[in-house]
């Protein structure tokens, strides 16, 4: 599932003006090898296809005032892929970050990544490193980019992380509770989804902001990831906010 392209999609006008957005909106944007299948093609085009829709995704849920997304590219487990498929991934990650410098240089949107970086090539790290850098003092919406990816390894990553702050002293153990948790994770700082986002018609979350997701919304469609546009991302949000969330109350 790949990131940015070059050139500016027209945005429909917002017609949403009557709901409760979500603050924070997770997509798992699944279906791209699928589509591609389902027309007798590579299922690489299927990724750039994708591609395409993820940029006018983005730009669309900052038009309209979420103020995080996060977006599920490139799990842990993608890995297994076939090795073609796998290349074709990182050389569209390659393509579309260095297009990002200067692509989305006029939109006011924070790039960060979540997941292990060091997975990926020394280019492919610098590449994000500067996408960081270069959007780190915009003020509007934060786009989280779920790349190597995947919430039990986070989940691990944050208790080695606190069991060192411990043993250094620098953490009471008894002190340890959820919040000490979710410091510890990649969206440390951030709000919990208040919804979640699958196109494709899958029922499962697929390795994906397990923890934070304990109380968020989830909208199925059936779907794939690029036949998904703008309307659809209208319809999910207008199923969510006919939702009654309790968090555990009456």
């Amino acid at each position: 599932m790949a990131l940015f392209g070059k050139k500016k999609d027209a945005l429909p006008a917002p017609s949403l003006e009557d709901i409760v957005l979500p603050v924070h909106v997770g997509i798992i944007m699944d279906g791209n090898g699928r589509w591609a299948k389902k027309r007798g093609l590579p299922r690489k085009l299927g990724h750039r296809e994708g591609a395409q829709v993820f940029r006018t995704i983005t730009r669309y849920c900052s038009k309209i005032g979420i103020k995080y997304l996060t977006v599920y590219a490139f799990s842990t487990e993608n890995w297994k892929r076939p090795e073609d498929e796998v290349g074709a991934l990182m050389g569209l990650f390659k393509s579309y970050l260095q297009e990002a410098l200067d692509d989305f240089q006029d939109d006011d949107i924070v790039v960060r990544f979540i997941g292990d970086k060091s997975g990926f090539s020394p280019e492919l790290q610098k590449l994000m490193d500067d996408n960081i850098e270069i959007s780190k003092d915009r003020k509007g919406m934060v786009l989280n980019i779920a790349m190597n990816y995947g919430s039990r390894d986070e989940i691990v990553r944050a208790v080695k992380n606190i069991s060192e702050e411990v043993r250094e002293g620098k953490l009471d153990a008894g002190s340890i509770d959820a919040q000490t948790i979710s410091d510890h994770l990649y969206t440390a700082g951030q709000p919990d989804p208040d919804l979640i986002i699958r196109p494709s018609g899958e029922y499962r979350i697929s390795n994906f902001m397990l923890w934070q997701s304990a109380y968020t919304e989830f909208v199925i469609m059936n779907k794939l990831w690029p036949d998904f546009r703008t309307a659809d991302l209208d319809e999910a949000l207008q199923i969510y906010s006919q939702r009654n969330r309790r968090y555990g109350g009456v």
